[in-house]
Order: structure tokens, then C-alpha cells, then sequence
């Protein structure tokens, strides 16, 4: 089990850009297998991005050529740069992590067994 600490969440504009981060407190933290879930109100949890231990990445075809997904494994941190943010963006942000033997990419909720408390990213128009 991972603790995950997410930061960088806030109000933004249509257009704007904003960075989140993800500390784990595992010491191992290169074994893990990274992502970045959303969640809206009244709407389920959905894959947003996602990076392998070796650092190829995924990512949901609605933020695709928007975010970023980092990992810098000597800060035991994932980053998620998010720009020309929509309205529609706006949700909790949360950050999953799920320890691998190799180097696949989980995109689905139930692909990963560490989830953080998540930080509010809103859009206005």
C-alpha cells in the first residue's frame, strides 16, 4: 500500500493551464505503475493518463495532445500538466498507483490498488 499526496489543483479559465502533483511515499516507487483518474460530480471515475515503470505513457482520448504525464522517480513524483483546459475538465483529480513485475500501463480503476485523496481542478468558462 502507497500513500499518495496530490497538490496543485485549483480555479483556472477555459484556455488556462495547471500542473498537479503526486508524492508517493513508497521507497520503490520506480516498481509502480502510475495514473491519473477524474471524477465529476454525479459521474463515474474515469482514466485520464497513465505511465508505465519504464515511462511510456497513456492517455483517454478526451486529453489527448492536452496533458502531460511525468514521472521523475527520484522525488518519488508523477506530474500531470494539464493545458487548454476546458470546462468539461473540471473535476477531482486523483492519483492511482499499482505496483508491477513489468512494465504495463493499468487504464482501468480496477487496474490499480493505491488511490490518493484526490484535488479539486475547476474551469470556468
Amino acid at each position: 500500500q502507497v500513500q499518495l499526496v496530490e497538490s496543485g489543483g485549483g480555479l483556472v479559465q477555459a484556455g488556462g493551464s495547471l500542473r498537479l502533483s503526486c508524492v508517493a511515499s513508497e521507497r520503490t516507487f520506480s516498481n509502480y505503475a502510475m495514473g491519473w483518474f477524474r471524477q465529476a460530480p454525479g459521474k463515474e471515475r474515469e482514466f485520464v493518463a497513465a505511465i508505465s515503470r519504464s515511462g511510456v505513457t497513456s492517455y483517454a482520448d478526451s486529453v489527448k495532445g492536452r496533458f502531460t504525464i511525468s514521472r521523475d522517480n527520484a522525488k518519488n513524483t508523477v506530474y500531470l500538466q494539464m493545458s487548454s483546459l476546458k470546462p468539461e475538465d473540471t473535476a477531482v483529480y486523483i492519483c492511482a498507483a499499482q505496483y508491477t513485475p513489468r512494465t504495463t500501463i493499468p487504464r482501468t480503476v480496477e487496474g490499480f490498488g493505491s488511490w490518493g485523496q484526490g484535488t479539486q481542478v475547476t474551469v470556468s468558462p
